[in-house]
This record gives C-alpha cells, sequence and structure tokens, in this order.
C-alpha cells in the first residue's frame, strides 16, 4: 500500500487564511506564514494554498504570499488560484510551488491540463473539482463553488487523466464546513475509475473520518483545513491514530 498523506489547506482571501461552511459564511483562521510553518514542522505531508476569490475577481494569485510560504516550509506545495495559461505556472513555479491546481480554467478550456501536463509533466498537475449533488447526480461547479455546470463529476475525472492531470482534488460542496465526515461513497467510486491519486477534501471533524477516507473512501490523501486551523485534530496525534488503524503513514 502506499503511504497515505495529511495535507493541510490554506484557503486565502485578502492574504489571509480564511474557513467558512458549504463554500460561504467565510471566517478568518489566521496568518498563512504562520499556519504554513507550524504544519512543515508538525508533519504534514504536503500544503496546499488556494486563493479562493482569483478567479471571482478575475486576477492571479498572489505571488508574493506564494513565495513567503514557500521560503518557510519544506514540504511538497501546491498552489491553486486564478491560473489559467502556461505563463501563470512558470511564474507560480519559479517562486516555490512544486505543484499546481487548477480548476474553472480546465473545465473551461480543457486542453489547458493537456497543454500544462506536456510543459511540465503530469506530476506537476493537479486538476481540483469541486462538485455537490443535484438530484442525486453529482455536478460539478465553478468560481469557488458559484457556478453549476451540467458537468458529470465521474465524466469529468476520467477526461482529466485522460488530458495528463496527475492527481485530483476532489472536494465535496455537500460535506464542505460541516465536519460530517468525507463524501466516501464518491471517493470509492473516483478511485475505481481512475487510476491517478485522489485527494479528499470536504467534512473532516474528527480523527476517525480521514481513517474512514482512508479505508472505505479509498482516498490517497486527505486534505483538512478548519480541524487543524482551530487546533481541533493536531497532525502528529491523527497519524498516531491512523498507524493504530493499520493505515501505512509517513511519521
Amino acid at each position: 500500500m502506499l503511504t497515505k498523506r495529511i495535507i493541510p489547506c490554506l484557503d486565502i482571501k485578502n492574504g489571509r487564511t480564511v474557513k467558512g461552511v458549504n463554500f460561504i459564511d467565510l471566517k478568518d483562521a489566521g496568518d498563512p506564514v504562520e499556519l504554513a510553518k507550524k504544519y512543515a514542522e508538525t508533519g504534514a505531508d504536503e500544503l496546499v494554498f488556494l486563493d479562493i476569490s482569483a478567479t471571482e475577481e478575475r486576477r492571479k494569485t498572489l505571488i508574493d504570499l506564494v513565495r513567503k510560504v514557500a521560503e518557510t516550509i519544506n514540504i511538497p506545495f501546491t498552489v491553486g488560484g486564478g491560473i489559467s495559461s502556461v505563463e501563470d505556472v512558470e511564474i507560480l513555479l519559479k517562486n516555490g510551488a512544486d505543484k499546481v491546481s487548477i480548476n474553472s480554467s480546465a473545465v473551461k478550456n480543457p486542453q489547458l491540463i493537456n497543454d500544462l501536463a506536456f510543459a511540465f509533466g503530469s506530476q506537476c498537475i493537479v486538476v481540483a473539482i469541486d462538485a455537490k449533488q443535484i438530484d442525486g447526480i453529482w455536478k460539478v461547479h465553478l468560481v469557488g463553488g458559484k457556478v453549476a455546470t451540467e458537468i458529470d463529476l465521474f465524466d469529468w475525472a476520467i477526461e482529466v487523466e485522460t488530458r495528463g492531470a496527475g492527481e485530483i482534488l476532489f472536494t465535496s460542496m455537500d460535506n464542505d464546513g460541516t465536519k460530517n465526515g468525507f463524501a466516501n461513497e464518491a471517493l470509492v467510486k473516483l478511485s475505481e475509475i481512475v487510476n491517478i491519486p485522489i485527494i479528499a477534501s470536504g467534512g473532516a471533524g474528527n480523527m476517525q473520518h480521514f481513517v474512514d477516507a482512508f479505508i472505505y473512501g479509498k482516498a490517497d490523501a486527505a486534505l483538512a483545513a478548519s480541524v487543524f486551523h482551530f487546533q481541533e485534530i493536531e497532525i502528529p496525534v491523527l497519524k498516531q491514530e491512523l498507524r493504530k488503524k493499520k493505515i501505512e503513514i509517513r511519521i
């Protein structure tokens, strides 16, 4: 079994880390540089930085902040928000990102996935998919969950793998911020239909939820925000619990 990964997520708005419920009601969660440093020092396997308003505000990711975070940490660093070209990715990689996450721009221009994978390698390209159930069918949503599409989650997952994505970051909008657990039924279906790693996002509330995402959801990594930002779960304690449950994890 491949080692599972624990990934804190910094959702950034106006230079601060924020966290909401179901993608709304955002609350301040602290300084991103300080949080990043803490996570790197306490055993996070990777860090994700999402400039959540970049697409909506039609601007590029906060490069200076990306650089400051990258200088503070020594773990793989994924950056997303407002990325729509090869040039955007070049700038982020030069400023310390190891991988990039694309979402709305990939749906609007699927060829972007091919272009980025060709230019930088699939291992560098994470496609984030935000989806919620509409009449029982998982539908992809864009612009931080504000714009619904008719695109089926599972069809899109297959397409992004075919186009060269190296990983999928799946966020269940229904579960996001609820602390009721990850969307394990959707996760396990994703893991069955694609051969690239699936990062589970949306719904972490306690340590058992991580156990369930790995065992029942077959996720390769689990991403969370508020439970880490507000010290409800400490990463070293979580990893010990996962190890006790026979889940391969880097301690």
